[in-house]
Parts: structure tokens; C-alpha cells; sequence
């Protein structure tokens, strides 16, 4: 077998250092320009002033003022600050330029703000891809703890679902639908210029019934408060210059940086109310005992028997518990502490933060989750502005204590008469061994220790005016280990269950991987136009290792902690893995009057996970906009502020297939004949499978209007994801079921985007802007070839959604039998699913949509999100079992038959379980259409409101956020967001202050 690798002599590694970190040696004087930054008359600090199309900048000092040398005589100044948009001015002849930011400029220059592309930047105004971006403005006016929670409902074409409401969860995160049938679909991430991997080392045995699949997105670990923006790369424009890791899109996230100035000291506390909201209304215990009478009648049972503890006296029939209430219903709090402190001079400045989060779980305990992040950003340039060094480095802690089992699914399907959980000596109930006592499961606990290390370092230097060459160094590491203790004290003790039948299962897993991007970057004025181009390399390794282990048999519960103690060992999972990437990208952008702009992108791709016949591949796509706004005809139009139309067409790949798919594996178990060692293969060999590929079309219009207080855009997309990576079924006779190959099949996105924002109010102390964001998704299985070849024959349907369910059709209750009905497709009088489960609901969102607002008045401001979604989903009933049974069921279940002619009832008669007809009608029931339901919603994501204190020495700032706060849905006891029994979404409501000194 060919080795994949990459190596970088010691000569090579000592010529590339020199060249970047060399101390210029030469220094180009020219024109100095000075001035002053104020706002209203109120000198500004920290102002970038910049010489555009160069690296040379410097910023405002305490007193507002700058000065800067030039490189070129026909200069344009960029001057840049957080809170404003940027401001450009023409050099000209002028030796002194002052700027004042007023809150007018707002409307004016809001396509002027530069947003980060990836290896390049550009302004809103001039880009040709789609990219959107979330501001730290708005990220911290949110009460998350999590970075993905805060894009939610901030980005069209974004989707964000969290899996649980419980601390440390994971999300499932989509940009403009699912790409891949088989293969990955998450995006890529890339921190400070350092590719993120949120795949998770989390394992289903250990976390998987408190955390749904065991997932837990390593994102988590970072402070949302420490980023200072997020740019979402969408189209194929943005995404190609990042070849087969963007295909699903590019999240890119900027740490904040040091300002210049005086040494500037941030502290923020707050503390979190967490109250769980949505449940479903349950029966009472006179409603479920007649549940179970008239269950127990309909069987023609007329003794109760033994172990119907619930209704034959055993149990106390007039008791009553929520347990919706006792188990998970409790209010809980959560502490946060940020301290950061920030500073430096024109050539140098710095910031450094920490976070600390303590978060108690909504679970009787000592359950909690803590975090603990640092983070810092160095930037340094030269005197001469030409060498620029930036350091970036963010490390963070987090662990989560969570009970093993998440107790919704007890807390909603417990009898409302089970007895009390405690005896009076406060020892567990166990009730004459008549029930399982479920907060016994208390006992056995689940602990997670997530560590990060995200390191960056981009080094640049100016070679000659307009050519400037850098590298970006990167390195990151993620260590995950899980812990998981079952004493036998969770069972019940009168089994004789001792410490021999305690066990332990701990797994520890880490991701590592370094980056190196060496990067040439040109600028050149060519005619009345110009031309700016960018090439560069990529090398990139990942390492991955999991190891996970049981062990059992203790003589003491004491020494669990221990795993020497244990009698018994069994190793469960031992593997590692190595990824290999390399490429080379281009990008050149031609920009004629300042109003028609080309862009094309280029990358040739070479990934590890191929076979050598297929290891490398070229993607690339070429943009193009018109910015009409600029021409003689339109000038005069004095509504139209800006006008662009853009668009792209380009193909990128995927390369989401894990490692080592192409060759044959094995796998060592223990258990053989003689209890030897056994070898058996896993995986049949396919050197010739090849990358997917996306092709992605984009058109949008963008338009400012009266002094851009209305803006517009409208963009339409379609990516088709062809040439996919599917398992394929094979003969068993092979000894395998399936090998990955490419199959024939297309699945296409398609869609609109709008949003709109607008400046209502702007008068003296108020102000109020307003925007609107609407995706309009469509997924599609265009075509498949040899689908009835495959495992996904009954998953799939060509031309529907790749989020259809195949299902029965339900029609209502047989008004003489009393049992639930479903359409009999092949009229052979059974309901069986192959044949008659014909009906394909579409489970994907119809519309996505949000609706964001801010008020300032005097010191007063006030944000608020409404999030909205059209779309359908799993009701209340479909995570119950027969009505009848031994559980807890919706009040809905009391409109049931009872007697033949009975008719519009919602549900069939009850069944104690030894009714094999009603069963079978209940188990049709789960898979059809009665347990789908508009699932659509209308949730307040958002809300802060804060007061800035009127102290001139202090910059002080007391706020109240929330949230999650209210929900309008049709859908009765299911949080429509999450629609699964595990915890669902929280309310917060966060009461916190703020200063700067």
C-alpha cells in the first residue's frame, strides 16, 4: 500500500521562516497623513486607519489623533471601528483628514463594513458570494452558552438543532439543506484561521441515554463572548476556495483583538434562571385508572392480576404525583464570570479574557456543568507597517455531571398513583419490590472532561507595493474522556445485589491536527480597474484515537474510582486514525469602475480517504456582480442608494467519509475458540471510489434605498450533489452486505433567500431598525440509479425529499372493532409495510424565518428575536406505547371507543397488552400518518434589555436577557424544535452588569 504523506525538509522550513520573519530591512518613506477620530465631538481610541489595498494601518491614540506614512500618492484611507461602519477618503492633496462618526453614517455606509472571506476580506458592497455575518453585538446580547445557540435564527439558510435540552448536548447543523445521502453534511468550522473539527468523540454506550447518540459538539467549549464575528460562506463563490471542505459551507469565527490605548480592564457577571416549559398535559390519577379498568374489561379480565400494582390495591388509589414536576421540573440557576483586560500602542497591542460558567443540571443531585476558557489575541507590526505578526490562542476546560439516564421519558410515562420515591428515613422507596423506583437511576452517573487548544499564528510581510506574502500556522487538539459509574445501589437491594455487580465503563478519546498555509497575496491598480489575486498551499494532518474499556467486580463501591479494583477487564474499543490533506488555491478578482467585479477561485484538492487512483481533484467557481447603483443613468435617482446584482456558479467536493473506507479492515476481538484472539474482516476494499461532487448556482439582487434606511436582498439557489457515496447492497454469498461505492444519484437544494432590514425611527435620542429573514428551502432526490439495489429502496422516493417518511395511511377508527384503520394499497386485507405504506410526509421545513428588532433610547436599549418555522412533525402520542397499558398516557387518550357505533373518537379502545389485534393496530398507528402534526411555530429566541449608566469615569452597563421565553404552536405537550422525549429546550432569563475601567 502507497503511503499518503507530506514532508517539509529542515532547509525548506528555515528558507520559509526567513523569508516571513525576516526584520525589514528597507524602509519606503513617503507622504505622512494626520488627523483626528472623534464621535460628536468625542475623540475616538483604537480607530484602524488603513491604506487600502495594503498592509500598512495604524490606529487612534488616547487623544483620537493618527499618523500615517503612505506607500502610494493616489492613496484611499480606510478607517474602521466596531461600532460604525468603515469610512473611506480620498488622500488627494491633503496632509490632514479628520473624520467624525455620527449615528447618520449609520445609514449611508452600511455596505462599506469589511467582512472576512476566509483567505481574503472584502467589502459587502463588492463581494460576489453569498456570506452573511453575525456581529459580537449581536452574540452578546444573547444568554448562551453555546456558539451554535447563538446563530440561531440569525442567518437565512442556516439551520440549527440542538438534540437535548441538557447541558453539553450536541446540534445538527445544515446550510442550505443535506447535500449527501450517506456521507457528512456539517460544515466546515475554522477558528482564527485553524480548521475546527466538531465531530464528535463522544460514545453511545456511555453518554448515548442522556445525551442523544452520545454526542457532544466540541464547539461548546468555547465562550461566545470571545468572538468578535461570524461569517456563514453559503455559495459556491464563497466555499470553493476552500475545495472539498466547504462543500456543506464554511463557518468562520474571528476571536476579538487588542485596541490601542490606555490599558482597558472588562468584567461581566450574571446569573441564569433555567426553568424547562414545554410538557405534555398527562392524565390525573382518577383519568388513569379508568384507563385501566376499562382496559382490563375490554380484555374480559375481571381479576386483576398479581403485578397490576397500579389498580388491584397495592398502590395508594387516591395518591397523585406530577412527575413531570418531581423529576424534571425544578428551576435551576447558572453563575457566569468574564474578565478581560485589553491595550497596546500603534505597534503592538494585546487582549486577554477568561470565562468561568457554573451550571447546575435540572436533576435531583449535585448534578452541574462547569466551564472554565482563556483566550488571547497578540498583534504586532512594524514601524514601517510592512511586517505584521498576529498570535491568537484559545483554551478552554469543560465538564459536565450529568445522571446516566435522562428522566423525561419516566417523568411522562409514570403512573400518576406510583408511590413516593422516598420512605421516611429518606433511604429509596422501594415499595415491597412492587416497582423499579426510578430515581434510582440517580445512582448511576455520567461524567465527560472536555479539554481544547486552539493555537494560530499568520505572519506577513510586504515585499514591494501591492505584493505581500504570509503563512498561517495553526494547531488544534481536542481531549474528550467519559466516565461511567452503575454501583449496584441502583438496583433494588432485596435482589442481594452487592459491590461484585458494580461496574464502570471510561473511554478517552482525542482529535489533534496542525495546519500550514503559505499565501501570496497581489494588489495593482490596472487602468479603471484593478486587480488583486491571491495563491497559496494547504498542508493539514488530523490524528484520531479512541480507547474505551468495562470494568466490573468490585469489593467495595469505594474503589470504583479505581479501575485496578475490578475484578474483571474488557477492552470494548481501540482504534486510531490518521487524515492527510493537501491542496493548492488561487483566487483572482478584477474589479472595472468600481462596478463590475469577476471573481474566480480555484483549488486542487488531494485527500487521504481516496484510493490512489482517485486521491486528488480540481473544484473551483467564478462569481461576477454588477453594482448598477453606479451608473451615469441611475445617479440621479436620488431613492436608490445601492443596487448589485451578483451571481455564481462553481463545484466543490466532499470528502466526508471517515478513514480508511477504500481498504479492506479487520477487527481483533477477544472471545475465540480456546478463548484465543480472533481476526475477521470488516470491510471490503473499493480503490475506485471517487469524491462527490456539489454544483452550486446562485442569483441575488441587493438594494439600498433612501439613503439605505431600507435594504433588500433576494437571492436564489440550487446546488446538486451528484457522483454520491452510498453503501451498496451485495450477494451474502460475498460475505459482506455492502460496499461503499458512487452511485448514480442526485440530491438537489434549491430555494430562495430574503432579507430585509429597515431604519422605521431615527430621531434625536430614538432610534429603531428593524430586519426580516426568510429561507424557502427545497429538498430533492432528483434521481438515483439502481435504487432498488440498495439499502435505501424503502427510505427514499425519486423527486421527493431525502426527509420523507414512509408511512401508513391512517383512516380513522373501525367504528365496529374499535380499532385504528389504515388504507389498504394492494387490497389483500392485511396492513402489512412493505406494501402499503405508501404515504411520504415531508418532514423538512417548508420556511425558515426570524424577525429582529432594536430600540435605543437615551441609555436605553432593547433587542428582541422572533424565530419562525412552517413545518411538520411527530406528535404527543408518537413516544407512548397502547393505551391501556401500565403508563401514563396524554388526557388526549380519554376520547377513545368504547362501545360499537361509537364514532369521530381519536383513538381505538384500551388494551391491557393481551389484545394481539389492538397491538398490532397501535404498532401501524406509530408509523402512520395519525402521529404527524403541524409542528409549526412562532418562539421569542431573544430578548435584552440593558441601561447604561451615566458615569463618565466608569462605562457601566446592567442588563436583563432571556431566552426562549414564549412559544405559539398548534403542537400540544412536544417542543416543537426538538420534537424527541429527551429534555427538551430550556428557558433562560439572565440578570447581569458590566463595566469598563
Amino acid at each position: 500500500m502507497k503511503k499518503f504523506y507530506f514532508k517539509l525538509s529542515r532547509q525548506s522550513f528555515a528558507v520559509l521562516l526567513g523569508l516571513f520573519c525576516a526584520t525589514p530591512l528597507l524602509a519606503q518613506t513617503g507622504k505622512t497623513v494626520t488627523g483626528t477620530v472623534k464621535e460628536l465631538q468625542v475623540p475616538l481610541v483604537g480607530v484602524m486607519v488603513k491604506e487600502e489595498g495594503t498592509d500598512n494601518s495604524t490606529f487612534t491614540d488616547d487623544n483620537g489623533q493618527y499618523s500615517l506614512t503612505l506607500q502610494h500618492d493616489d492613496a484611499k484611507l480606510i478607517f474602521e471601528q466596531l461600532d460604525f461602519p468603515i469610512r473611506e477618503e480620498e488622500v488627494l492633496n491633503r496632509s490632514v483628514i479628520n473624520v467624525s462618526f455620527t449615528k447618520e453614517d449609520d445609514e449611508i455606509q452600511l455596505k462599506d463594513v469589511v467582512i472576512n472571506a476566509g483567505y481574503y476580506a472584502v467589502k459587502d458592497k463588492e463581494r460576489t458570494g453569498s456570506i452573511a455575518r453575525v456581529t459580537a453585538k449581536e452574540i452578546e446580547n444573547q444568554p448562551v452558552n453555546s456558539v451554535l445557540d447563538a446563530l440561531q435564527g440569525r442567518v437565512p439558510g442556516l439551520e440549527i438543532t440542538p438534540t437535548s435540552g441538557n447541558s453539553g448536548s450536541g446540534y445538527k447543523v445544515r446550510i442550505r439543506g443535506q447535500n449527501s445521502i450517506a456521507a457528512g453534511n456539517d460544515p466546515l468550522y475554522i477558528i482564527d484561521g485553524v480548521p475546527f473539527s466538531t465531530t464528535s468523540l463522544g460514545s453511545t454506550a456511555l453518554g448515548g441515554v442522556i445525551l442523544p447518540g452520545g454526542n457532544s459538539n466540541p464547539l461548546n467549549t468555547m465562550d461566545p463572548q470571545s468572538i468578535e464575528s461570524i461569517e456563514v460562506l453559503k455559495d459556491a463563490d464563497a466555499t470553493a476556495i476552500y475545495g472539498s471542505r466547504g462543500a456543506n459551507g464554511v463557518l468562520l469565527i474571528t476571536t476579538k483583538k487588542g485596541k490601542t490605548g490606555k490599558t482597558a480592564f472588562t468584567a461581566d457577571a450574571s446569573t441564569t434562571i433555567i426553568t424547562h416549559g414545554i410538557f405534555p398535559t398527562l392524565l390525573n390519577t382518577n383519568q388513569y385508572l379508568e384507563m385501566r379498568r376499562e382496559a382490563f374489561a375490554n380484555d374480559k379480565i375481571t381479576t386483576y392480576p398479581t403485578n397490576a400494582f397500579d389498580v388491584n390495591g397495592t398502590w395508594d388509589q387516591n395518591r397523585f404525583t406530577d412527575w413531570q414536576k418531581e423529576f424534571i421540573g425544578k428551576a435551576t440557576t447558572a453563575n457566569t464570570l468574564r474578565f478581560s483586560v485589553s491595550g497596546g500602542t500603534e505597534q503592538t497591542s494585546f487582549i486577554l479574557g477568561n470565562t468561568l460558567v457554573k451550571e447546575n443540571a435540572v436533576y435531583q443531585g449535585d448534578f452541574k456543568y462547569t466551564k472554565l476558557g482563556f483566550f488571547s489575541t497578540l498583534n504586532h507590526q512594524s514601524i514601517d507597517h510592512k511586517f505584521n505578526l498576529r498570535l491568537s490562542v484559545q483554551y478552554s476546560l469543560d465538564r459536565n455531571f450529568l445522571p446516566t439516564t435522562d428522566l423525561t421519558r419516566s417523568a411522562i410515562t409514570l403512573a400518576p398513583n406510583a408511590p413516593s420515591l422516598y420512605n421516611d428515613d429518606g433511604s429509596l422507596n422501594w415499595a415491597n419490590n412492587s416497582w423499579s423506583n426510578p430515581i434510582a437511576a440517580l445512582r448511576s452517573t455520567y461524567r465527560n472532561e472536555t479539554t481544547n487548544l486552539n493555537t494560530n499564528a499568520v505572519i506577513s510581510y510586504q515585499l514591494l507595493n501591492g505584493v505581500t506574502i504570509k503563512t498561517n500556522l495553526g494547531y488544534q487538539r481536542t481531549d474528550f474522556d467519559e466516565f461511567q459509574s452503575n454501583p449496584n445501589t441502583m438496583r433494588n437491594p432485596a435482589f442481594g445485589s452487592t459491590s461484585a455487580a458494580s461496574n464502570i465503563l471510561k473511554s478517552e478519546n482525542y482529535q489533534n491536527g496542525w495546519i500550514i498555509e503559505p499565501q501570496i497575496d497581489f494588489n495593482y491598480k490596472l487602468g479603471k480597474g484593478k486587480v488583486s489575486a491571491t495563491a497559496g498551499a494547504t498542508l493539514t494532518e488530523q490524528e484520531k484515537e479512541q480507547n474505551s474499556l468495562l470494568a466490573s467486580g468490585f469489593a467495595s463501591n469505594h474503589l470504583m474510582n479505581n479501575i485496578r479494583s475490578a475484578t474483571t477487564i474488557s477492552y470494548l474499543k481501540e482504534t486510531s486514525s490518521q487524515y492527510r490533506y493537501a491542496a493548492l488555491y488561487a483566487r483572482i478578482n478584477y474589479q472595472y469602475k468600481d462596478r463590475y467585479i469577476l471573481n474566480l477561485t480555484g483549488r486542487r484538492d488531494g485527500s487521504s480517504r481516496f484510493g490512489p487512483n482517485h486521491r486528488f481533484a480540481n473544484f473551483g467557481a467564478v462569481g461576477a456582480a454588477w453594482i448598477f447603483s453606479k451608473e451615469n443613468f441611475l445617479r440621479d435617482v436620488s431613492w436608490l442608494s445601492f443596487g448589485k446584482l451578483r451571481g455564481s456558479y462553481g463545484v466543490t467536493g466532499n470528502d466526508q467519509i471517515g478513514d480508511y473506507q477504500f481498504q479492506d479492515t479487520f477487527t481483533i476481538a477477544q472471545g475465540g475458540y480456546d478463548n484465543l484472539l480472533v481476526l475477521y474482516p470488516t470491510r471490503l476494499q473499493n480503490p475506485n471510489y471517487s469524491w462527490e461532487k456539489n454544483k452550486k448556482l446562485e442569483v441575488a439582487l441587493e438594494v439600498g434605498l433612501i439613503h439605505n434606511r431600507l435594504d433588500m436582498e433576494i437571492a436564489y439557489y440550487r446546488n446538486r450533489s451528484s457522483n454520491q457515496l452510498i453503501s451498496y447492497k451485495l450477494p451474502t454469498t460475498t460475505g459482506f452486505t455492502s460496499i461503499i461505492s458512487n452511485l448514480g444519484a442526485v440530491v438537489q437544494n434549491s430555494g430562495m433567500e430574503i432579507t430585509f432590514s429597515a431604519i422605521p425611527i431615527q430621531h434625536g435620542l430614538v432610534k429603531w431598525t428593524t430586519s426580516t429573514q426568510l429561507s424557502l428551502p427545497q429538498n430533492k432526490l432528483k434521481s438515483f440509479e439502481g435504487l432498488d439495489k440498495t439499502p435505501y429502496i424503502n427510505d427514499y422516493v425519486i423527486g421527493e425529499s431525502l426527509y420523507i417518511r414512509k408511512l401508513y395511511d391512517y383512516q380513522g377508527i373501525d367504528s365496529t372493532t374499535g380499532l385504528f384503520q389504515f388504507k389498504d394499497y394492494n387490497q389483500d386485507g392485511q396492513i402489512t409495510s412493505i406494501e402499503d405504506r405508501k404515504v411520504s410526509v415531508d418532514l423538512s421545513p417548508q420556511f425558515i424565518g426570524s424577525w429582529q428588532n432594536s430600540l435605543v433610547y437615551k441609555q436605553w436599549t432593547m433587542d428582541f428575536l422572533f424565530q419562525f418555522v412552517k413545518k411538520k412533525g411527530y406528535n404527543e402520542f408518537y413516544s407512548f406505547g397502547t393505551p391501556g397499558m401500565m403508563s401514563n398516557f396524554p388526557v388526549a387518550v380519554l376520547d377513545r371507543w368504547q362501545k360499537p357505533g361509537d364514532k369521530d373518537k381519536k383513538f381505538q379502545r384500551y388494551t391491557t397488552g393481551v389484545d394481539s389485534k389492538a397491538l398490532q393496530a397501535y404498532n401501524n398507528f406509530l408509523s402512520s400518518t395519525g402521529v404527524i402534526e403541524d409542528a409549526s411555530y412562532i418562539r421569542l429566541k431573544t430578548i435584552a434589555i440593558s441601561y447604561r449608566l451615566p458615569i463618565k469615569e466608569l462605562n457601566g452597563l446592567i442588563y436583563i436577557q432571556g431566552q426562549n421565553l414564549w412559544t405559539l404552536t398548534k403542537m400540544k405537550g412536544v417542543d416543537p424544535e426538538t420534537e424527541r422525549t429527551f429534555l427538551p429546550t430550556t428557558k433562560r432569563i439572565v440578570i447581569g452588569g458590566k463595566i469598563e475601567f
